[in-house]
């Protein structure tokens, strides 16, 4: 089955929306569509990822949610960053069940944090071996957006290996 959709219910987010007759793949296919998978502690990361699952048609998956299944295709991470730079231990725990799909990192943080701001991104590129897509203040800006869509479509666009080249974040871009 493939888990597509958003459903608002009282300020919250179902974790899936069922579609039956589809096998789930171990790649994104051109043309495909990259699940979204979340973690958001003050909403700031859930509004991100609604906006780019409604501009793509995205399945998104809250990864606090109880009840969630367990991404069957290739996914990008939105989270934040708790502390000083940590990860948090929803994002934590979800990645230890689930990172040989995990393709790539968007972190969300505060500039106000200095050299620890979305630092939680580094943590996972690196422990993972993905690319961080963007690095957004809060939750993000039109250009945050566009780059984060920007790297999903070029996931899209043919085969290649989704953890090589492509776009990373770049400090001056913001």
């Amino acid at each position: 089955m493939q888990r597509v959709g958003v459903e608002e219910r009282a300020g919250d987010v179902a974790p899936w929306l069922e579609v039956p007759g589809h096998a789930d793949a171990g790649a994104v296919r051109p043309g495909g569509r990259m699940l979204l998978a979340y973690d958001s502690l003050t909403g700031n990361v859930r509004r991100l990822a609604l906006d780019l699952a409604a501009t793509l048609g995205a399945p998104l998956l809250d990864v606090r949610h109880p009840d969630s299944a367990a991404p069957g295709q290739p996914y990008l991470l939105l989270t934040y960053t708790f502390g000083r730079g940590q990860m948090p231990d929803s994002t934590r725990v979800f990645l230890e069940q689930h990172a040989p799909l995990l393709r790539g990192v968007v972190a969300s943080g505060s500039y106000h944090w200095g050299q620890h701001f979305a630092r939680a991104a580094d943590v996972i590129a690196a422990a993972y071996g993905v690319p961080v897509v963007a690095k957004v203040d809060k939750g993000g800006s039109a250009a945050d957006r566009q780059r984060v869509l920007s790297w999903i479509g070029a996931q899209r666009h043919g085969p290649h290996d989704v953890h090589a080249g492509g776009m990373t974040w770049n400090a001056g871009s913001n």
